[in-house]
């Protein structure tokens, strides 16, 4: 086998391979003599098949897997005997093959590019926190109060007022025809609250119990039976009841239904869970300052494939967006090429730190645990509920889908390593800047 590197520039390197028609004839022979020790074939035992009854009958599918396995060891040579380190799997071409010649192929190898992490003792980022106020938790209580609240029937003789709750019968009809799913009985309606149609409601405001009501509307254009969109219609509606919620009682009672001791426990959980929440989002924005300065500390060429790959990820989620009508409010108005070249950049960027990343845990030992996969495993199993033995089967069946987790956990583990090296200064923020769109901040600036 003979390998000689044909071009060497940034992060390309070209070989030629040529593997000699004895050496294609020699694999092809071993191959044979392989396949003739289990082939059964009328009039011959095992291992006694003469060779050119094989070659007749297996020869072109030898053929064929020999030349695969001979451009994959040339190609393997070619990288451990240069001590390359691929960012990707090489290129392979063929240049020349005919039966008894010479196999000549090329081989491009993009190579990963070698990383000098900078000093990170000497970063320094800023880290927003949010302290959880007793509001917070009180607002809180208040909801779940209200995910409790119970009606009660208003006794007295009056006129019902927005965020009274009705108990109606309605049958309704658009042009004249009765139509199904617009008919119901004893429903609970809170006036003010949206849920029927627009102008429904309304209508009901200052009906008293015991009253028959006409109530005409129009489906919103939008609906989502396109049969009733835009359609004029008429609902008979019966106020059976005028009732008023209330909110349960905040007190233990409350809180054993929701599983714990008191109410204190119940606020003491709301509160640590709330701290969860601001800590987590603490974090994030603190991982985008450092990823951020790291990318100004550093700039080194990055492999063309890797990034077309990040960059035609980005562009197909972009096309899925823009058909769902979901596209930046930044993003309108420019041309194709203009976004092209923006997210191009966004590659560029992402795979650069990817890399880095990459570099600065190999330097220091961080890995992936089996325990830590199977962790994240189950945490994804849990996320479909009732589906769960499905998604676990799914990932025993599919080693590889287990593997898509470690990119994640090794980044966070990587992401926490660096935290603890750099300067972090936790500045004081509310809860609103806490929680903000950092792009918002930047297009307000800009």
């Amino acid at each position: 086998m003979q390998i000689t590197e044909t071009s060497a520039e940034g992060l390309r390197r070209d070989f030629k391979v040529v593997i000699t028609a004895q050496d294609i004839e020699s694999r092809v022979q071993t191959r044979l003599t392989e396949v003739g020790k289990t082939v059964k074939i009328p009039g011959f035992r095992p291992g006694k098949v003469p060779m050119p009854i094989l070659k007749q009958r297996y020869g072109q599918s030898v053929m064929g897997e020999v030349l695969e396995a001979a451009v994959n060891d040339g190609a393997q040579k070619a990288v451990s005997d240069n001590n390359l380190r691929p960012a990707l799997q090489p290129k392979i071409e063929v240049l020349k093959f005919d039966p008894g010649q010479d196999l000549e192929f090329a081989v491009q190898v993009e190579l990963l590019p070698e990383i000098e992490p900078a000093d990170l003792s000497a970063v320094e980022i800023e880290k927003p926190v949010a302290a959880v106020a007793d509001d917070t938790v009180t607002e809180a209580l208040g909801r779940l109060s209200k995910g409790r609240r119970t009606t009660e029937k208003v006794e007295e003789d009056r006129a019902a007022v927005t965020g009274d709750i009705l108990l109606i019968d309605f049958d309704g009809s658009v042009d004249g025809e009765k139509r199904p799913g617009m008919k119901g009985d004893d429903y609970e309606l809170e006036l003010g609250s949206g849920s029927f149609i627009p102008g429904f409601e309304d209508q009901l405001v200052g009906t008293k119990a015991g009253s028959d009501v006409s109530v005409n509307v129009s489906f919103p254009a939008e609906y989502h039976a396109a049969e009733l969109a835009g359609k004029a219609a008429v609902f008979e509606v019966k106020v059976k009841e005028i009732r008023v919620g209330k909110d349960a009682e905040l007190n233990d009672d409350l809180a054993k239904t929701f599983g714990f001791d008191d109410l204190e426990a119940l606020k003491a959980a709301i509160k640590e869970r709330t701290e969860g929440e601001y800590g987590q989002t603490s974090r994030l924005r603190a991982k985008r300052a450092l990823l951020d300065k790291l990318a100004e500390l550093h700039s080194f060429e990055v492999p063309a494939g890797m990034v077309e790959i990040e960059f035609e990820q980005i562009w197909k989620r972009l096309q899925e967006e823009l058909a769902r009508g979901g596209a930046d409010a930044e993003d309108e108005g420019k041309s194709e090429d203009d976004l092209k070249a923006e997210y191009r950049d966004i590659a560029v960027r992402r795979v650069r730190l990817g890399l880095l990343l990459s570099e600065i845990g190999r330097r220091n030992n961080i890995t992936v645990s089996r325990e830590e996969l199977q962790k994240a495993m189950f945490d994804e199993v849990r996320r479909y509920p009732g589906q769960e033995q499905q998604v676990f089967e799914f990932f025993q069946k599919n080693p590889q889908a287990v593997e898509s987790l470690r990119a994640p956990i090794y980044e966070d583990k990587v992401v926490d390593f660096i935290l603890g090296t750099v300067k972090v200064n936790e500045v004081t923020v509310s809860v609103e800047e806490l929680m903000r769109d950092p792009d918002e901040d930047e297009v307000a600036a800009a």
